[in-house]
């Protein structure tokens, strides 16, 4: 309950009285997190790759639109002649160790958003607490990939990397403040040093100063069913019935938005980012049909014994952004 509080605090235009109030408990520690912070960064040896790595991150703590982006450009950049594979960190994973992560490999033993990535990019998909170290299993593993992306590691910086792309959602960068007075894990500045910033639902312009800029928005698709994926629905017809929708992402609001933006009137159940759910989360009434995310689909199937649909979203992006990165890895200088 607490986490949500401070959240909502992080995500206002400036500081707020109540964090006012906890300064002088917070600054302290944010003080020690910008110093540790620093020093792990200088203490990083960069490991490079034997071929390009991009990488896709954001600068504040949560969810902002990472996973879609990376999908998109593992799709563009395979339409383009390159053969990628990701790797992630694999939040709430067990274990460290660097390997392969499979369509239907349990997400409490990979991460939630790894599978996802492996059930809907077609590429190799590794993850382990050293992404330099997935990176080289990756490619030992698969010799045919010529390009890396990485999901999630921008603050990461043992793994080398050719291109850098912040991701910012529509609550921006908040109060402006790093942890734990807002929600950044570095600093705003940091971005005149990455090669593009990305708006999912957000004006980044605002952010990027000299930076290239592009809007990203996602797309809702057709449902499908949880326990039996090639059944779909549309938003149509599920109109007038008793729902629930659930989230455990960075921004559940977001997801709720885009149900509403369908026509559909709801019971919302906001999670937290990379929830653990069990069967009694998802139980709401024998007579109720469940909405969810692709994200938690991957941890509630078989957890639900009534009518469950799953809503996929698609990043959309202008092309520019690939010709960007495909001129950068190719390093020649963009026009």
């Amino acid at each position: 309950m607490f986490a949500r509080w401070l959240q909502r605090q992080w995500f206002q235009r400036r500081l707020t009285p109540a964090l006012w109030l906890l300064l002088p408990l917070l600054l302290p520690v944010n003080l020690l997190f910008v110093v540790v912070a620093a020093w792990r960064r200088r203490q990083a040896e960069p490991q490079r790759l034997p071929v390009p790595v991009v990488v896709v991150g954001n600068l504040i703590v949560g969810g902002a639109g990472k996973t879609p982006l990376t999908l998109w450009l593992a799709g563009e950049l395979r339409a383009r002649g390159w053969c990628p594979g990701i790797v992630s960190r694999g939040y709430g994973a067990a274990g460290g160790a660097a390997r392969p992560v499979m369509p239907h490999s349990p997400a409490q033993e990979t991460g939630d958003e790894p599978v996802l990535l492996a059930r809907r990019s077609g590429v190799p998909v590794w993850v382990g607490r050293d992404r330099a170290a997935a990176g080289k299993a990756l490619l030992a593993a698969h010799p045919e990939v010529d390009v890396v992306l990485c999901d999630d590691g921008l603050q990461h910086y043992r793994l080398a990397r050719d291109v850098e792309l912040a991701v910012f959602d529509r609550r921006g960068a908040g109060n402006g403040w790093r942890l734990p007075l807002g929600p950044l894990r570095e600093p705003l500045r940091r971005l005149a040093s990455v090669d593009a910033v990305i708006g999912n639902d957000f004006a980044a312009q605002c952010l990027a100063g000299r930076t290239p800029a592009f809007a990203m928005r996602l797309q809702p698709g057709e449902f499908w069913r949880l326990n039996e994926p090639a059944q779909r629905c549309p938003a149509a017809a599920l109109r007038g019935r008793k729902l629930h929708a659930l989230a455990g992402i960075g921004d559940p609001q977001r997801f709720f938005a885009t149900l509403q933006g369908l026509g559909l009137e709801f019971v919302a159940h906001p999670f937290a980012d990379h929830h653990a759910y069990v069967a009694a989360d998802l139980r709401f009434g024998d007579d109720t049909v469940l909405l969810m995310t692709e994200k938690d689909a991957v941890k509630c199937a078989g957890l639900t014994t009534g009518e469950a649909w799953v809503l996929p979203v698609e990043a959309d992006v202008s092309s520019a952004l690939t010709d960007l990165i495909v001129e950068k890895l190719r390093g020649r200088p963009i026009a």
